[in-house]
């Protein structure tokens, strides 16, 4: 059954939600599935924006189907190459032969690398930043926005409806559930998580390419954000776009602590956990604690995004450090996290050295202070007093 919806009169959602998918580019765990959007337009022209993954093909083509209702579409417009939304082109080009492909120059290179039986089998347009797309009554300016997150990305602003087709940016993981729109929802309860961790893992080291966007999409009157992922948003706009400035310049939502521990058999987490009580009591504000080994690193990600203070707590594994500490370290060096301030806890029954090798990670970062006081326990933590010393000087800074 297909399962379209209206975002305006003659503007239609016609994506698809996967429920089944464990992992999202075989990476993320999206527990509570992830929507592929797609949307099109019935003016005097008709036009497709974007396809879907190929794991929804046979949803999505039912759905254009439908919504075409015996329509056949002037034009395809591909404003993100990602596979997930133009897995269907050739699908939709052997449908319906005589549509027009409008995309970027660079779209049109990396559609050739993905799909070399493209070449000659439909009319393209190129389009650049500024030009537009007139479709009778809508007006599609074009926007660029390269590296947010794919060096082709195009968006495209509707100067009749004012609508941004914002391609990956403000999208977020998770399944559309009865209404495509944000404002239907509990936003903050339902898809503000899976929105940052969505955000800080794929876009996440691209925020001054985010801000050259944002800083665009601000002489625009928008009314409505369509992105390929999630909700519409066509309410509160601002509380989305403020989201998006912090977590662009990266800077903390809240002044609050994540501690994040590994443990072998147990002692470490106890000391963290230890650490965590005293921090809330001491700082009187929210804690959060993570075991690295039973968390995905993509939701400490997310976290650190979210949190000023961070706490690491890491046993001496083989010399070095323990495997899901180092995973961690290594992706927020590949994030390029900023403005943060970490705290560090070691153990190691002979040879403690994780805070010295974790400091030499850490100052790989820009704008991020390091504490000097460290908490560092062999074998079992029994020393109260260092563990007062630590977290008095976690909750000084």
């Amino acid at each position: 059954m297909y399962q379209i919806q209206n975002v305006t009169e003659d503007i239609l959602w016609i994506g698809a939600s996967d429920r089944r998918l464990s992992r999202f580019e075989n990476l993320f765990p999206v527990p509570s599935g992830v929507s592929y959007n797609s949307y099109l337009i019935k003016d005097e022209k008709t036009v497709i924006f974007d396809t879907a993954d190929v794991t929804v093909a046979e949803q999505y083509a039912e759905n254009l189907k439908a919504a075409l209702d015996g329509r056949k579409p002037d034009y395809l417009v591909i404003l993100h190459v990602e596979p997930d939304h133009c897995s269907q082109l050739l699908n939709v080009l052997n449908a319906y032969p005589d549509i027009t492909l409008v995309s970027s120059a660079k779209a049109i290179q990396m559609l050739d690398q993905f799909f070399p039986e493209l070449n000659g089998k439909c009319e393209r347009i190129t389009v650049k930043e500024g030009d537009t797309l007139e479709t009778g009554k809508h007006v599609f300016r074009f926007i660029a926005a390269p590296m947010v997150h794919w060096p082709e990305v195009l968006f495209a602003y509707d100067e009749t409806a004012k609508i941004l087709f914002s391609a990956d940016a403000f999208g977020t993981f998770g399944a559309i559930d009865g209404s495509i729109f944000a404002d239907t929802y509990d936003y903050e309860k339902v898809y503000l998580d899976d929105a940052r961790r969505y955000y800080a893992n794929i876009v996440g080291k691209y925020g001054a390419q985010v801000q050259a966007a944002l800083k665009k999409a601000a002489n625009l009157d928008i009314r409505m954000i369509c992105s390929l992922h999630g909700p519409v948003w066509r309410k509160d706009l601002g509380y989305l776009l403020d989201k998006y400035q912090l977590w662009s310049t990266y800077t903390a939502e809240t002044e609050d602590y994540a501690v994040i521990y590994g443990s072998l058999y147990g002692n470490t987490a106890s000391a963290a956990e230890a650490a965590a009580a005293l921090i809330a009591q001491k700082s009187e504000k929210h804690v959060t604690v993570f075991d690295a080994s039973g968390t995905d690193v993509s939701y400490l990600i997310a976290e650190i995004f979210r949190a000023k203070n961070i706490v690491l707590f890491c046993p001496t594994y083989n010399a070095a450090l323990y495997p899901p500490i180092e995973a961690l370290l290594n992706d927020l060096l590949a994030i390029g996290i900023r403005n943060r301030i970490f705290f560090l806890g070691e153990n190691g029954s002979w040879a403690p050295m994780s805070a010295k090798l974790m400091r030499t990670k850490l100052e790989g970062l820009k704008d991020c202070t390091i504490c000097d006081t460290v908490l560092t326990i062999k074998g079992a933590l029994h020393d109260t007093e260092a563990l007062e010393t630590f977290t008095d000087a976690v909750t000084a800074m």
